[in-house]
């Protein structure tokens, strides 16, 4: 299984408007070589490099359907989504406004940071809410994990 965007390469800068300092919404994403099998798909892009909570999570989206083949541009922050049909969205790791993508904004002067999107193929339906934040949301996929792929952007203010 693999994750592409049509914004940024493998290990690249990630375009501004797809971070806290530009437009803030979530870069298109594709998916290719999905297993058969796979029921619902479920992605989640944390950044290992925050200085505070590490990883810092920007992102939890599940039930995404397992014919789905990406993501566009600017999904809607909603916990419950009609496109893609069913799909629900979770917590990240900022304070307020905390529930589907927010773009990479590190602290200034910390350097580069990567920013993993790690997508998961699921042979189930995952019987969850909306609202998970990363650890329920691994927790809930454990043992139905098909495959995984992930690609990662960097960005530096």
């Amino acid at each position: 299984m693999k994750i592409e965007s049509t914004e940024f390469a493998q290990g690249q800068p990630i375009g501004r408007r797809y971070t806290g300092d530009g437009e803030d919404v979530s870069p298109p994403l594709n998916f290719t070589d999905v297993p058969a099998a796979t029921v619902e798909l479920a992605l989640i892009c944390d950044d290992p490099d925050a200085p505070t909570a590490r990883p810092w999570v920007h992102w939890v989206i599940y039930k995404i359907p397992g014919d789905a083949r990406g993501l566009p541009e600017g999904i809607k922050r909603l916990e419950t989504l009609t496109a893609p049909a069913g799909a629900l969205q979770g917590e990240n790791s900022w304070p307020s406004d905390n529930v589907g993508y927010r773009g990479p904004a590190p602290p200034p002067g910390s350097g580069p940071h990567r920013y993993y999107f790690k997508l998961y193929a699921l042979d189930a339906a995952l019987d969850v809410k909306p609202g998970l934040d990363k650890q329920e949301l691994l927790d809930a996929m454990n043992e139905h994990i098909l495959a995984e792929a992930q690609l990662f952007g960097t960005y530096e203010r």
